[in-house]
């Protein structure tokens, strides 16, 4: 019998890369680390796994379309060919990454999987999937919401999350449209309308933990411009609510629920413990938070977070600076009687003298 693993990573925001077509540095690109991917997934399909029927399971936030533009606009109405521009624009500029899905891919008994997050849902356009099924040179499987296979539940983790959550009986509109476009949640319209209009000046903004020591020390050294945007957060919760577009039909509690919402990063443990409650399920495994995390919930049930390979910067003491973390979940089949156990896992890449400083 041959070795049987499964590998899942979530949240790596793949943009367009990290130079743009004019020759310009993209600031708002966050993916680094297309060859120690590359060499994670050489890593995983050689050696003592040349012989294993290895699967990688892309959980979620991929890429980042709302981080995209189309044609020098970042929106909110997005059709397939918006999208299908954009995975285009993300693949010419990750090269080594693609290559290193195909290579994967074309080895017999690997498979790829990929789990539609809430910065990727343009995913669920069938043009988008074919694309990708070109690229990578197989017919990958594509899941809208959960994984779920051998007692294990995977998903994304927006939604757990009152901003992200998406409908998910009603994934596109189309009433009185001239063409389908998504259907997106409030966190969307917020990134693309608010977050990204202060990450122009400030790219970190949404990379700081805990949201409130940032908001505690915002308001300590740059109080003029952490006033300020406090402001217009309350105005565009308040707009939000009487808006008249017909997309952004929200109630005023679920509204208030965001906003008091404590941090940019949630805690999905609690959510995690609710589906284990399920005598078939044994494990549960979450991205979208960025913070890697494992808990163990009453007889062994177990609950992991695959963190992000993008960069995260704590405010924490015990953490205190930039953090980054090419986390994973390993699982394996150690026999055909026992369950698939999982590790949470760091990628530290192969030794390398030189590198390029992140900017």
């Amino acid at each position: 019998m041959k070795k049987k693993i499964k590998l899942v990573v979530s949240d790596l925001h793949l943009g367009p890369g990290r130079i743009l077509e004019d020759g310009r540095l993209n600031l708002l690109e966050e993916f680094y680390f297309d060859e120690r991917f590359a060499e994670f997934l050489h890593y995983y399909t050689t050696s003592e796994f040349a012989n294993s029927q290895v699967e990688i399971i892309l959980n979620g936030d991929i890429f980042n379309f709302l981080q995209t533009d189309y044609k020098g606009h970042y929106l909110t109405v997005i059709t397939e060919s918006v999208t299908l521009d954009q995975i285009v624009r993300i693949v010419r500029g990750h090269p080594v990454f693609f290559n290193a899905l195909r290579d994967f891919a074309a080895k017999e008994g690997n498979e790829v999987t990929f789990i539609v997050g809430n910065h990727d849902q343009g995913v669920l356009w069938p043009a988008v999937r074919n694309f990708l099924n070109e690229v990578i040179g197989r017919n990958v499987r594509y899941k809208n919401l959960v994984y779920f296979f051998d007692g294990i539940h995977i998903e994304h983790g927006n939604m757990h999350e009152a901003a992200n959550r998406t409908d998910p009986r009603k994934f596109f509109l189309k009433k009185d449209l001239p063409e389908p476009i998504l259907n997106l949640p409030f966190g969307s319209f917020f990134f693309v309308e608010f977050v990204l209009k202060i990450k122009q000046a400030h790219p970190h903004v949404d990379k700081v933990r805990p949201f409130r020591s940032m908001l505690r020390w915002g308001i300590l050294f740059q109080t003029l411009f952490t006033l300020g945007a406090s402001f217009r957060l309350v105005a565009y919760f308040i707009k939000s609510v009487f808006s008249p577009d017909p997309r952004r039909i929200w109630r005023f509690r679920r509204l208030a629920k965001i906003f008091f919402e404590s941090a940019i990063f949630p805690d999905l443990s609690d959510s995690a413990k609710k589906i284990l409650r399920d005598e078939r399920v044994h494990t549960v495994i979450f991205g979208h938070t960025h913070v890697y995390q494992y808990r163990q919930f009453g007889n062994d049930k177990e609950y992991f977070n695959t963190g992000t390979w993008t960069e995260v910067t704590s405010l924490d003491v015990a953490s205190l600076g930039r953090i980054t973390k090419l986390t994973y979940v390993l699982i394996e089949y150690l026999d055909e009687t026992a369950r698939p156990r999982g590790r949470l896992k760091e990628w530290r890449g192969y030794h390398r003298i030189e590198d390029d400083v992140a900017v």
